[in-house]
């Protein structure tokens, strides 16, 4: 098959477009022919050499957890899905990558609504479960007040929209540019940084009960001003949040509970009209050097995503 990928630590520069072998679903997995893979912040780190994690890759590593495509193998033990159905998911994150190429294995994995395009299915996946996790440990009831620090990202934005599903007011924190943005997705605006705890003191909403850092840009302690407990705090990109008592939330990767079934929330809520995958830009696969330039210094609001061309041949 034909595969993004790279041979040596660096900037985008270092991705080039190549052949691999094709992998094969294991038991609880299938394969689909790719037709879109989202490049996600992680992907970003992994390729830099930036993230400890790196030291873990085999290179040469096709890059991309994300991913939408058209199911052409099922392995042993799988059910509810057939050759030709469109779906979306998430790889094995374990292998910490294979979506950028022509096919890939998921781990995880709901049915594409008809009506979403592939550039949004292929850019959901990691975004819904991850959003969904944190939900789930914070565990706000219909009517509380959650903060979401970094609320325009990619991340953010699936939370917004998730936990206004569940009937949660929410207060979103991004740029004064993305504030029209987060009130189309059903959250109210605060500008981020240094006061944080004042401007949303100053909105009068009221109470905080609960609030998600997506951000990681040090924020926890005026999260924990405006909530005062460390229990109503999940950071999901703060490493210093054992030193405030809040709680960070790593996924699979760490063996927790994985938030799978927010997959299938998300679809089922795009087809009545309640949630979208915002993208920030497509490019086609051959542009991969693009994406992640994209991805890596481009404005954080929404998703980036690779367009796969089954015409091109290696």
């Amino acid at each position: 098959m034909f595969a993004v990928q790279f041979d040596r630590f660096g900037g985008p520069d270092v991705l080039h477009l190549g052949t691999a072998d094709a992998p094969r679903p294991g038991p609880g997995q299938i394969r689909v022919r790719v037709q879109a893979a989202g490049v996600s912040p992680v992907d970003v780190g992994l390729r830099s050499g930036r993230t400890p994690m790196s030291a873990r890759l085999p290179l040469p590593h096709i890059p991309g957890v994300d991913v939408a495509g058209v199911v052409d193998e099922i392995g042993h033990g799988v059910d509810g899905v057939a050759i030709g159905d469109h779906v979306f998911g998430v790889v094995e994150l374990a292998k910490l990558g294979g979506a950028s190429a022509q096919f890939a294995v998921l781990q995880l994995w709901a049915h594409k609504p008809a009506a979403m395009p592939w550039a949004q299915a292929g850019a959901a996946g990691t975004s819904a479960e991850t959003a969904t996790r944190a939900l789930d440990l914070l565990a706000p009831q219909p009517g509380m007040t959650l903060l979401i620090d970094g609320a325009a990202g990619g991340v953010g934005s699936v939370a917004v929209q998730l936990a206004a599903a569940r009937g949660i007011r929410v207060i979103g924190t991004a740029r004064p540019d993305n504030h029209a943005f987060l009130r189309q997705l059903g959250a109210t605006p605060v500008t981020y940084g240094d006061g944080l705890a004042d401007r949303v003191n100053a909105l009068g909403a009221g109470r905080v009960d609960r609030a998600l850092d997506v951000a990681g840009a040090g924020s926890l302690t005026e999260l924990l001003n405006l909530t005062g407990d460390p229990a109503a705090v999940v950071t999901l990109a703060d490493f210093t949040a054992p030193t405030h008592g809040v709680r960070l939330s790593m996924g699979q990767l760490a063996g927790e509970p994985d938030g799978r079934h927010g997959l299938r929330t998300a679809a089922d809520l795009f087809t009545e009209g309640r949630f979208t995958v915002p993208i920030e830009a497509a490019f086609p696969i051959q542009k991969a050097t693009d994406a992640h330039d994209t991805a890596e210094h481009g404005s954080p609001r929404g998703k980036i995503v690779m367009i796969v061309d089954d015409a091109y041949e290696s």
